[in-house]
């Protein structure tokens, strides 16, 4: 079983998303002891593909976005009721800069091949909304992926590689084509495909169905 998850690192519903699938991963063990876990990759994808590569301030960012600071602050106070019924104590008042994610991805595509995407993603995570980091400096990112597992050296060369950035963005677009509108979004075995931050009984559910013989590629 592999599980293709599509999000993006400044994603709050993504970081649930993640906790979610942590939650399914457990159920997984105690409904399959003994099996081998899902592979699970995670894939790029850009909430704000056109921001500036070094970000904007946050509030502008909010207040863009939303309509205003009133109606920012509710939407995220919903979102971050949400957080804590899934063990995230979302700071989002920390957050000064809303950054572009490029690199980021960057690093979480490098990850992969250590073996560590799930621990730089959610170091990712966890700098952005739990410690309000700047996820647009590169000082910033290099520390983000050591913490993660990743070697310093290898993640200051990463996020100075031009066609890794380039491919990343291609990612991004191919996503876009293949009706990607919303994070996170899993993909299970290249069959199904679950969109949103859903409950783990829901993503036990799905990956059940991608595993039967009856569901082809057609149903994703």
């Amino acid at each position: 079983m592999r599980i293709d998850i599509i999000s993006d690192v400044v994603c709050p519903r993504c970081f649930i998303g993640k906790r979610h699938l942590e939650q399914f991963l457990a159920l997984y063990r105690a409904e399959y002891p003994g099996q081998e876990q899902p592979e699970i990759v995670w894939h790029p994808f850009q909430l704000n593909p056109n921001l500036p590569d070094k970000g904007m301030p946050r509030a502008e960012y909010t207040s863009g976005k939303f309509g205003g600071p009133e109606r920012a602050a509710g939407i995220y106070e919903r979102v971050a009721q949400a957080g804590k019924a899934a063990g995230i104590d979302f700071r989002f008042d920390d957050i000064r800069v809303q950054p572009n994610t490029v690199d980021a991805h960057q690093l979480v595509f490098l990850a992969e091949a250590f073996g560590v995407q799930d621990a730089v993603v959610e170091s990712l995570f966890t700098g952005f909304f739990l410690e309000g980091r700047d996820l647009s400096d590169h000082a910033t990112l290099v520390e983000l992926g050591v913490r993660g597992g990743l070697p310093r050296e290898d993640a200051r060369r990463c996020l100075d590689n031009g066609e890794l950035r380039d491919q990343i963005e291609e990612q991004d677009r191919h996503a876009r084509t293949l009706g990607v509108e919303g994070v996170p979004f899993f993909i299970f075995n290249e069959k199904l495909a679950v969109s949103g931050a859903q409950p783990a009984e829901v993503l036990l559910a799905a990956m059940k169905q991608a595993d039967s013989p009856e569901v082809t590629a057609a149903n994703r």
